[in-house]
């Protein structure tokens, strides 16, 4: 029978406790919501949803075509000017997701007979640019300096190291600065995905590199999700202008894709303009991780201590990860629930967004229903 290995698949899942369901949420929820990525709270903020709004009515509902033949407004080329300036490199190049954005950036920097140092923690649209990339692909262990040395030692030509700055399983943050002098020892050029450090990190929320003194830098690349901190949708990425041209006539999730739908970009070029006249939303940002982090551990839970914006409480299993969310979401909360294989050392969480808009009451709302719940 055609896909009849599916159904095995999924009674393994079943056992095992790794069954995923959607679960379609109304416009509006009752529900404390500690689950999106909306880390600044700007995804329903009016100057955000009008600017969507506004290009919408200008462009359409579509950008109606690949970046390379209709698919690239005035307003792609004027979010893309902002997003350079705001984060101090030369230029941008803005796609369909920040998914896209990766895969263009891993496998059009890493040609054949290259080698990719990857950390072992990295996001999955990482890794899969590194089974797509014709260079060969070492994965080092977490976040060491030292493992990367090491890795580059063994290669001769081109090289590029790829990590996240800030991981989204526990919230740590990546040695960006040790990483980039590893590189600069051999030659090698590094990129990573600031998808989690944009709009938290840096000064006003410019970004882990930023903060790192590497923005601008030239044999640093850059890439972003508009879908976190900037509450819209899509992604881009950051470097050298020569890299971007590079990307442009190289990188396949550009040049075959439909271009970014123009109510996203004018979305995320509001964001972005508010967060340049509000910088304070970064810095409540990891004020409020800070806040969970201390409540919850204070409580007896086994939380990992935030670098940015995520905060990780581990759990016992799989169901029980997936149940304790569950009785959390029937309490009013809403969670995340990471369990194999979106996680890369087995060990399940639930973890939570630390949200610039909580007010001290939700905070301790928070707390208090993941203690009752508590397996």
């Amino acid at each position: 029978m055609a896909f009849g290995w599916i159904d095995e698949q999924a009674e393994l899942r079943r056992r095992a406790g790794l069954v995923r369901t959607l679960r379609p949420r109304p416009a509006e929820s009752p529900l404390l919501d500690l689950a999106s990525n909306d880390y600044l709270g700007l995804a329903r903020h009016p100057e955000v949803t009008e600017g969507a709004a506004r290009a919408a009515r200008a462009w359409g509902g579509g950008a109606t075509g690949s970046r390379l033949v209709t698919g690239t407004t005035e307003l792609h080329t004027e979010l893309e000017r902002e997003l350079a300036d705001f984060c101090g490199v030369e230029a941008a190049l803005v796609f369909s997701s920040g998914y896209a954005a990766n895969l263009a950036a891993v496998t059009a920097l890493a040609p054949h007979g290259s080698l990719i140092v990857s950390d072992a923690g990295n996001h999955a649209s990482l890794i899969d640019g590194c089974r797509l990339a014709r260079g060969t692909t070492q994965v080092v262990a977490h976040s060491d300096p030292d493992a990367v040395r090491k890795a580059l030692q063994t290669h001769d030509g081109p090289a590029v190291v790829v990590s996240d700055t800030v991981f989204s399983v526990d919230g740590d943050a990546a040695p960006l600065a040790r990483f980039a002098e590893a590189c600069r020892e051999h030659g090698a050029g590094l990129v990573v995905d600031d998808a989690h450090g944009l709009g938290v990190l840096g000064a006003g929320g410019r970004g882990a590199p930023h903060a790192a003194g590497l923005a601008g830098a030239d044999d640093v690349v850059v890439t972003v999700t508009l879908s976190k901190s900037l509450g819209s949708q899509g992604g881009a990425v950051l470097g050298p202008a020569r890299v971007i041209d590079h990307l442009v006539n190289a990188a396949r999730t550009f040049i075959f894709d439909t271009g970014l739908a123009p109510a996203a970009a004018g979305a995320a070029l509001a964001a972005l303009r508010l967060l340049r006249r509000e910088p304070e939303r970064a810095a409540r940002a990891r004020e409020v991780a800070s806040e969970l982090h201390a409540r919850l551990t204070d409580a007896g839970h086994q939380a990992v201590r935030p670098d940015a914006a995520v905060v990780s409480v581990r759990a016992p299993s799989p169901e029980a990860a997936v149940r304790w969310a569950a009785e959390c979401r029937a309490a009013g909360l809403a969670v995340g629930c990471f369990r194999p294989p979106s996680v890369p050392d087995g060990i399940s969480r639930l973890r939570l967004t630390a949200r610039a808009d909580l007010s001290e009451g939700q905070i301790e709302r928070a707390v208090r229903v993941i203690g009752e719940t508590r397996p």
